[in-house]
């Protein structure tokens, strides 16, 4: 791979909306470590380095623990390795499975939650306005 295929990790955070921090925390954690480094020992990160954080990024607002984002990556990278024979991907893709339906339990726990605010919202602004009316 070329030094062009290649981003800092100032773009990086450019491109997934995350802080520099966070990016070199998860590469400490081993959730998405840089793809190379430069003679300088600067972080360089691939395309395939940015969908995996967007991949993370995407799964904080769900709560999910990093043992379980762990998890999740470690799925996906085996079930995409060459290596992997079909009985491994069999139970890959039950795993995969139940995140999926972690995740749907979780999405769905977020427009409940979304459903109280507005409507809670709503209340506070009939109040409001019926305060002004009567004023």
């Amino acid at each position: 791979m070329s030094g062009a295929d290649h981003m800092q990790i100032g773009e990086v955070a450019e491109r997934t909306g995350l802080s520099l921090r966070t990016i070199r925390y998860y590469g400490e954690v081993g959730l998405a470590e840089p793809s190379a480094r430069s003679r300088g020992g600067f972080r360089l990160y691939t395309q395939s380095d940015v969908e995996r954080l967007n991949l993370i990024k995407r799964m904080k607002p769900l709560e999910f623990s990093l043992e379980e984002t762990r998890e999740l990556l470690a799925a996906l990278d085996r079930l995409n390795a060459a290596d992997t024979d079909s009985e491994e991907r069999a139970s890959l893709s039950e795993r995969l499975d139940a995140f999926e339906a972690a995740i749907d339990a979780r999405c769905q726990t977020l427009r409940d939650q979304l459903a109280m605010a507005e409507e809670f919202a709503g209340k506070l602004r009939e109040q409001r306005s019926r305060q002004h009316t009567s004023t």
